[in-house]
Protein backbone atom coordinates (compact mmCIF):
# COMPACT_ATOMS: atom_id res chain seq x y z
CA UNK A 1 0.00 0.00 0.00
CA UNK A 2 2.47 2.87 -1.60
CA UNK A 3 1.71 5.73 -3.65
CA UNK A 4 3.73 3.74 -6.65
CA UNK A 5 0.99 1.44 -6.66
CA UNK A 6 -2.20 3.68 -5.56
CA UNK A 7 -2.97 7.15 -6.19
CA UNK A 8 -2.11 9.41 -3.29
CA UNK A 9 -5.24 10.99 -1.42
CA UNK A 10 -6.25 14.88 -3.44
CA UNK A 11 -9.30 15.98 -1.12
CA UNK A 12 -10.09 13.78 2.20
CA UNK A 13 -13.51 14.45 3.97
CA UNK A 14 -13.17 14.18 7.20
CA UNK A 15 -16.47 12.64 9.42
CA UNK A 16 -16.52 13.43 12.83
CA UNK A 17 -19.15 10.80 14.68
CA UNK A 18 -18.11 11.65 18.48
CA UNK A 19 -16.48 9.01 19.96
CA UNK A 20 -13.30 9.51 22.64
CA UNK A 21 -11.14 11.14 20.67
CA UNK A 22 -13.00 14.16 20.69
CA UNK A 23 -14.49 13.54 24.16
CA UNK A 24 -14.30 16.30 26.66
CA UNK A 25 -15.42 16.21 30.58
CA UNK A 26 -18.87 16.40 31.72
CA UNK A 27 -20.40 16.49 35.25
CA UNK A 28 -21.58 12.66 34.29
CA UNK A 29 -17.98 12.12 32.90
CA UNK A 30 -16.45 12.49 29.33
CA UNK A 31 -18.79 12.98 26.32
CA UNK A 32 -18.84 13.41 22.92
CA UNK A 33 -18.10 17.33 21.83
CA UNK A 34 -18.78 19.67 19.22
CA UNK A 35 -15.65 21.93 17.73
CA UNK A 36 -13.17 19.34 16.61
CA UNK A 37 -12.46 21.09 13.54
CA UNK A 38 -11.20 24.17 15.07
CA UNK A 39 -9.16 21.64 17.54
CA UNK A 40 -7.94 19.32 14.39
CA UNK A 41 -7.12 22.71 12.37
CA UNK A 42 -5.35 23.97 14.99
CA UNK A 43 -2.75 20.69 15.62
CA UNK A 44 -2.12 20.20 12.32
CA UNK A 45 -1.25 24.30 11.80
CA UNK A 46 1.56 23.24 14.81
CA UNK A 47 2.84 20.38 12.69
CA UNK A 48 3.93 21.89 9.59
CA UNK A 49 6.30 18.80 9.04
CA UNK A 50 2.99 16.43 8.72
CA UNK A 51 2.12 16.54 5.17
CA UNK A 52 -1.14 15.85 4.68
CA UNK A 53 -3.49 16.19 2.04
CA UNK A 54 -6.29 18.95 1.89
CA UNK A 55 -9.54 18.07 3.81
CA UNK A 56 -12.64 19.03 4.57
CA UNK A 57 -14.70 18.22 7.49
CA UNK A 58 -18.38 17.57 8.67
CA UNK A 59 -19.92 17.29 11.59
CA UNK A 60 -22.64 14.53 11.99
CA UNK A 61 -25.74 14.58 13.89
CA UNK A 62 -25.61 13.77 16.38
CA UNK A 63 -22.54 12.95 17.82
CA UNK A 64 -22.17 9.30 20.06
CA UNK A 65 -20.40 7.96 22.62
CA UNK A 66 -20.13 4.88 20.26
CA UNK A 67 -21.61 2.48 22.56
CA UNK A 68 -24.72 4.11 21.17
CA UNK A 69 -23.85 3.12 17.82
CA UNK A 70 -26.73 1.61 16.02
CA UNK A 71 -27.46 0.30 11.58
CA UNK A 72 -29.81 3.44 11.55
CA UNK A 73 -26.51 5.73 12.06
CA UNK A 74 -24.81 3.43 9.35
CA UNK A 75 -27.16 4.96 7.31
CA UNK A 76 -26.05 8.23 7.84
CA UNK A 77 -22.98 7.18 7.50
CA UNK A 78 -23.08 5.63 4.08
CA UNK A 79 -25.10 8.49 2.71
CA UNK A 80 -23.07 10.98 3.95
CA UNK A 81 -19.84 9.25 2.64
CA UNK A 82 -21.41 8.91 -0.75
CA UNK A 83 -22.33 12.84 -0.80
CA UNK A 84 -18.67 13.24 0.38
CA UNK A 85 -17.58 11.13 -2.91
CA UNK A 86 -20.38 11.81 -5.55
CA UNK A 87 -21.45 14.84 -4.93
CA UNK A 88 -18.51 17.28 -2.96
CA UNK A 89 -15.47 15.02 -5.34
CA UNK A 90 -13.57 13.97 -2.83
CA UNK A 91 -11.85 11.48 -3.42
CA UNK A 92 -10.91 9.81 -0.15
CA UNK A 93 -13.24 9.88 3.46
CA UNK A 94 -11.68 9.57 6.76
CA UNK A 95 -14.25 8.48 9.74
CA UNK A 96 -13.53 9.56 13.00
CA UNK A 97 -15.27 6.81 15.24
CA UNK A 98 -15.28 5.69 18.98
CA UNK A 99 -13.39 2.29 19.97
CA UNK A 100 -16.47 0.35 20.92
CA UNK A 101 -18.14 -0.48 18.26
CA UNK A 102 -15.55 0.83 15.37
CA UNK A 103 -15.06 -2.75 14.20
CA UNK A 104 -18.57 -3.38 13.67
CA UNK A 105 -19.22 0.27 11.47
CA UNK A 106 -16.06 -0.77 9.99
CA UNK A 107 -16.96 -4.01 8.83
CA UNK A 108 -20.66 -2.78 7.99
CA UNK A 109 -19.64 -0.04 5.66
CA UNK A 110 -16.91 -2.63 3.91
CA UNK A 111 -20.38 -4.10 2.82
CA UNK A 112 -22.21 -0.66 2.45
CA UNK A 113 -20.38 0.32 -0.35
CA UNK A 114 -19.68 -2.46 -2.00
CA UNK A 115 -18.09 -0.55 -5.81
CA UNK A 116 -16.95 2.43 -4.01
CA UNK A 117 -13.71 3.44 -5.54
CA UNK A 118 -12.51 5.62 -2.82
CA UNK A 119 -10.70 5.19 -0.04
CA UNK A 120 -12.55 5.22 3.04
CA UNK A 121 -10.67 4.93 6.24
CA UNK A 122 -11.54 4.40 10.24
CA UNK A 123 -9.64 5.62 13.10
CA UNK A 124 -10.20 7.26 16.53
CA UNK A 125 -8.38 7.10 20.19
CA UNK A 126 -8.49 5.46 23.65
CA UNK A 127 -7.59 8.32 25.19
CA UNK A 128 -9.28 11.90 23.94
CA UNK A 129 -7.44 14.31 22.33
CA UNK A 130 -5.54 16.65 24.63
CA UNK A 131 -5.52 14.36 27.74
CA UNK A 132 -1.81 12.94 28.68
CA UNK A 133 -0.27 10.57 26.72
CA UNK A 134 -3.41 10.83 24.72
CA UNK A 135 -3.04 8.70 21.04
CA UNK A 136 -5.60 10.60 19.70
CA UNK A 137 -3.44 13.09 17.49
CA UNK A 138 -1.37 10.06 16.25
CA UNK A 139 -4.24 8.12 15.26
CA UNK A 140 -5.63 11.20 13.22
CA UNK A 141 -2.22 12.45 11.54
CA UNK A 142 -1.23 8.83 11.02
CA UNK A 143 -4.60 7.68 9.05
CA UNK A 144 -4.12 10.74 7.11
CA UNK A 145 -0.40 10.61 5.85
CA UNK A 146 -1.66 7.13 4.82
CA UNK A 147 -4.26 8.46 2.72
CA UNK A 148 -1.63 10.75 1.39
CA UNK A 149 0.28 7.85 0.53
CA UNK A 150 -1.81 6.16 -1.40
CA UNK A 151 -4.49 3.61 -0.44
CA UNK A 152 -6.67 0.84 -2.18
CA UNK A 153 -10.06 1.53 -3.16
CA UNK A 154 -12.59 0.41 -0.42
CA UNK A 155 -12.51 0.61 3.69
CA UNK A 156 -9.85 0.80 6.23
CA UNK A 157 -9.22 0.66 9.69
CA UNK A 158 -6.30 2.47 11.08
CA UNK A 159 -4.51 2.53 14.60
CA UNK A 160 -0.64 3.26 15.73
CA UNK A 161 0.66 2.76 12.66
CA UNK A 162 -1.11 -0.07 11.42
CA UNK A 163 -3.99 -0.46 8.34
CA UNK A 164 -6.09 -3.62 9.59
CA UNK A 165 -8.76 -4.66 6.82
CA UNK A 166 -12.19 -4.31 8.72
CA UNK A 167 -13.97 -7.20 7.94
CA UNK A 168 -10.86 -9.30 9.59
CA UNK A 169 -10.11 -7.97 12.67
CA UNK A 170 -12.06 -7.24 16.53
CA UNK A 171 -11.18 -4.82 19.51
CA UNK A 172 -9.72 -7.36 21.61
CA UNK A 173 -8.21 -5.16 23.98
CA UNK A 174 -9.69 -2.33 26.17
CA UNK A 175 -6.71 -0.27 26.77
CA UNK A 176 -3.52 0.64 25.56
CA UNK A 177 -2.27 1.57 22.10
CA UNK A 178 -3.35 -1.45 20.33
CA UNK A 179 -6.89 -2.54 20.95
CA UNK A 180 -7.26 -3.78 17.30
CA UNK A 181 -6.01 -7.05 16.25
CA UNK A 182 -6.45 -8.81 12.96
CA UNK A 183 -7.96 -12.31 14.12
CA UNK A 184 -6.57 -15.36 12.39
CA UNK A 185 -9.52 -16.71 11.13
CA UNK A 186 -10.03 -19.87 8.06
CA UNK A 187 -12.58 -21.06 6.59
CA UNK A 188 -12.75 -19.41 2.61
CA UNK A 189 -15.33 -19.25 0.21
CA UNK A 190 -15.60 -18.64 -3.85
CA UNK A 191 -15.33 -15.62 -4.70
CA UNK A 192 -18.82 -13.73 -5.84
CA UNK A 193 -18.15 -13.23 -9.17
CA UNK A 194 -21.20 -11.02 -10.28
CA UNK A 195 -22.47 -8.63 -7.51
CA UNK A 196 -26.26 -8.10 -7.84
CA UNK A 197 -27.09 -4.27 -8.54
CA UNK A 198 -29.12 -4.16 -5.53
CA UNK A 199 -25.32 -4.19 -3.53
CA UNK A 200 -24.14 -1.31 -5.09
CA UNK A 201 -23.02 1.81 -2.96
CA UNK A 202 -25.22 4.35 -4.67
CA UNK A 203 -28.22 2.00 -3.86
CA UNK A 204 -30.85 2.76 -1.25
CA UNK A 205 -31.29 0.39 2.19
CA UNK A 206 -33.64 -0.78 3.91
CA UNK A 207 -33.02 -1.23 7.70
CA UNK A 208 -32.63 -4.74 8.84
CA UNK A 209 -33.25 -6.23 11.93
CA UNK A 210 -30.37 -8.87 12.49
CA UNK A 211 -29.30 -10.35 16.26
CA UNK A 212 -26.38 -12.01 17.40
CA UNK A 213 -26.82 -15.01 19.58
CA UNK A 214 -23.82 -17.03 21.10
CA UNK A 215 -24.00 -20.81 21.92
CA UNK A 216 -23.68 -21.37 25.86
CA UNK A 217 -23.71 -24.89 27.84
CA UNK A 218 -27.34 -25.64 28.67
CA UNK A 219 -28.78 -23.24 25.68
CA UNK A 220 -32.04 -24.41 24.70
CA UNK A 221 -35.11 -23.56 22.16
CA UNK A 222 -36.78 -21.41 24.98
CA UNK A 223 -34.14 -18.93 24.48
CA UNK A 224 -33.14 -19.58 21.08
CA UNK A 225 -37.31 -18.95 19.79
CA UNK A 226 -36.87 -15.75 22.55
CA UNK A 227 -34.38 -14.33 19.84
CA UNK A 228 -36.02 -15.71 16.46
CA UNK A 229 -38.95 -14.58 17.68
CA UNK A 230 -38.21 -10.90 17.89
CA UNK A 231 -39.25 -10.15 14.55
CA UNK A 232 -35.52 -10.64 12.97
CA UNK A 233 -34.87 -11.35 9.72
CA UNK A 234 -31.17 -12.10 10.32
CA UNK A 235 -29.48 -14.30 13.34
CA UNK A 236 -25.52 -14.63 13.27
CA UNK A 237 -25.19 -17.83 15.91
CA UNK A 238 -22.07 -17.64 17.73
CA UNK A 239 -21.15 -21.95 17.69
CA UNK A 240 -17.98 -23.82 19.75
CA UNK A 241 -15.31 -24.75 17.54
CA UNK A 242 -15.72 -25.94 13.98
CA UNK A 243 -19.19 -24.75 13.90
CA UNK A 244 -20.91 -27.40 16.85
CA UNK A 245 -23.98 -26.93 18.67
CA UNK A 246 -26.44 -28.99 21.00
CA UNK A 247 -27.09 -31.63 18.22
CA UNK A 248 -28.79 -33.85 20.84
CA UNK A 249 -31.41 -31.59 21.71
CA UNK A 250 -34.28 -32.17 18.76
CA UNK A 251 -35.86 -29.10 19.93
CA UNK A 252 -33.75 -26.64 19.65
CA UNK A 253 -32.80 -28.03 16.13
CA UNK A 254 -36.42 -27.58 15.61
CA UNK A 255 -36.61 -24.01 16.14
CA UNK A 256 -33.38 -23.52 13.66
CA UNK A 257 -35.80 -25.59 11.13
CA UNK A 258 -38.77 -23.05 11.61
CA UNK A 259 -36.40 -19.98 11.22
CA UNK A 260 -35.17 -21.25 8.33
CA UNK A 261 -38.78 -21.88 6.85
CA UNK A 262 -40.04 -18.58 7.82
CA UNK A 263 -37.32 -17.04 6.33
CA UNK A 264 -34.96 -16.03 8.78
CA UNK A 265 -30.89 -16.47 7.51
CA UNK A 266 -28.92 -17.75 10.41
CA UNK A 267 -25.27 -17.69 10.00
CA UNK A 268 -22.75 -20.02 11.94
CA UNK A 269 -19.70 -18.40 13.24
CA UNK A 270 -17.11 -19.70 15.72
CA UNK A 271 -16.68 -18.10 19.46
CA UNK A 272 -13.13 -19.05 18.99
CA UNK A 273 -10.20 -16.62 18.10
CA UNK A 274 -8.32 -18.61 15.37
CA UNK A 275 -9.73 -20.89 12.84
CA UNK A 276 -13.29 -21.19 11.50
CA UNK A 277 -16.52 -22.79 11.10
CA UNK A 278 -16.61 -26.14 8.61
CA UNK A 279 -20.06 -27.67 9.61
CA UNK A 280 -19.98 -31.07 8.34
CA UNK A 281 -16.15 -32.13 10.24
CA UNK A 282 -18.88 -33.21 13.24
CA UNK A 283 -22.19 -34.17 13.57
CA UNK A 284 -22.97 -31.64 16.09
CA UNK A 285 -22.30 -29.38 13.14
CA UNK A 286 -23.84 -31.35 10.45
CA UNK A 287 -27.08 -31.68 11.99
CA UNK A 288 -27.44 -27.34 12.36
CA UNK A 289 -26.51 -27.37 8.79
CA UNK A 290 -29.33 -29.64 8.19
CA UNK A 291 -31.77 -27.53 10.28
CA UNK A 292 -30.62 -24.88 7.75
CA UNK A 293 -27.54 -22.82 9.46
CA UNK A 294 -25.66 -21.35 6.91
CA UNK A 295 -21.44 -21.48 7.20
CA UNK A 296 -19.88 -18.39 7.64
CA UNK A 297 -16.56 -19.91 7.70
CA UNK A 298 -13.45 -17.91 9.27
CA UNK A 299 -15.77 -14.29 9.55
CA UNK A 300 -15.45 -12.57 12.86
CA UNK A 301 -18.55 -12.13 14.38
CA UNK A 302 -18.89 -8.16 13.34
CA UNK A 303 -18.20 -8.85 9.78
CA UNK A 304 -21.26 -11.35 10.05
CA UNK A 305 -23.53 -9.17 11.60
CA UNK A 306 -22.51 -6.28 8.93
CA UNK A 307 -22.71 -8.47 5.72
CA UNK A 308 -26.29 -9.64 6.93
CA UNK A 309 -27.37 -6.11 7.47
CA UNK A 310 -26.39 -5.57 3.82
CA UNK A 311 -27.92 -8.45 2.39
CA UNK A 312 -31.29 -8.16 3.71
CA UNK A 313 -31.64 -4.17 3.61
CA UNK A 314 -30.91 -4.85 -0.11
CA UNK A 315 -34.22 -6.16 -0.96
CA UNK A 316 -32.65 -9.32 -2.39
CA UNK A 317 -34.89 -12.15 -2.13
CA UNK A 318 -33.98 -15.24 0.69
CA UNK A 319 -32.47 -17.74 -1.57
CA UNK A 320 -30.33 -14.87 -2.93
CA UNK A 321 -29.44 -14.20 0.60
CA UNK A 322 -28.72 -17.26 1.82
CA UNK A 323 -26.47 -17.59 -1.47
CA UNK A 324 -24.52 -14.64 -0.96
CA UNK A 325 -23.67 -15.11 2.61
CA UNK A 326 -21.40 -18.47 2.02
CA UNK A 327 -19.38 -16.43 -1.14
CA UNK A 328 -16.81 -13.60 -0.34
CA UNK A 329 -17.78 -10.41 -1.69
CA UNK A 330 -14.90 -8.33 -0.23
CA UNK A 331 -11.92 -9.97 1.37
CA UNK A 332 -14.22 -11.47 4.52
CA UNK A 333 -14.10 -15.11 3.53
CA UNK A 334 -10.69 -14.71 1.80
Amino acid sequence: MNSSTYPAAQLVMVLYTGGTIGMQASINGLAPASGFEARMREYLHSQPELVVPQWRFREMSPLIDSANMSPAYWQQLREAVVDAVDVQGCDSVLILHGTDTLAYSAAAMSFQLLGLQARVCFTGSMLPAGAADSDAWENLGGALVALGHGLAPGVHLYFHGELLDPTRCAKVRSFGRHPFKRLERQGGGAKAAVLPMQLGYQQQRHLAKVAVLPLFPGIGAEQLDGVLNSGIQGLVLECYGSGTGPSDNPEFLAALSRARDNDVVVVAVTQCHEGGVELDVYEAGSRLRGAGVLSGGGMTREAAFGKLHALLGGGLDTAEVRRLVELDLCGELS
